[in-house]
């Protein structure tokens, strides 16, 4: 009869095991290139995740939609609201445009014991991680804003010296 508890033993370890491995996890680079392929309906096309109160990370990244971002779009925005303690509260995920994340930070409503961080970012699906604290609430780009055409004129210029160098 020795064998039937060692039998035993060995069922709940094997379940235990599958219990563990079937626990949610964070997203990885490879799995959102495997969810979300790009191919962009139209120039400068992207994606952001996208959920409206979502319990934590996860279940906002999984679930959310593989649709493009509007046209007047250019960003991705992500607000997480979670206690003091760190635990996740609700998660906001969505495309925006430049004046939605002119005011990225953390504040404390200290009255409710919750902290909520905002984060913009600019590319496709780039508002993968959760803004948990100032070192990460902020507004990525990637390149300048208010980005004028100063690139063109010493173009122009070194057209017009090399213009220049040839008929003399």
């Amino acid at each position: 009869m020795a064998p039937q508890p060692a039998l035993a033993w060995l069922l709940l370890l094997l379940l235990a095991a599958c219990l563990e491995a079937a626990q949610p996890r964070d997203f990885t680079v490879q799995d959102i290139v495997y969810l979300h392929p790009s191919t962009t309906p139209y120039p400068r096309g992207f994606k952001c995740f996208t959920c409206e109160r979502a319990a934590n990370n996860y279940e906002c990244n999984r679930w959310a939609p593989d649709v493009y971002c509007p046209r007047g779009t250019r960003y991705c925005f992500s607000q997480h609201i979670m206690k003091i303690t760190g635990e996740s509260v609700s998660v906001t995920k969505r495309c925006v445009p430049l004046e939605d994340c002119l005011s990225p930070g953390c504040t404390y409503v200290k009255h409710e014991g919750y902290k909520i961080c905002t984060s913009c970012c600019e590319g496709s699906i780039c508002n993968l991680p959760l803004p948990r604290n100032t070192t990460n609430a902020v507004f990525a780009t990637l390149s300048p804003i208010n980005q004028t055409r100063r690139l063109a004129r010493p173009a122009v210029l070194t057209t017009a010296c090399l213009l220049l160098a040839l008929m003399s």
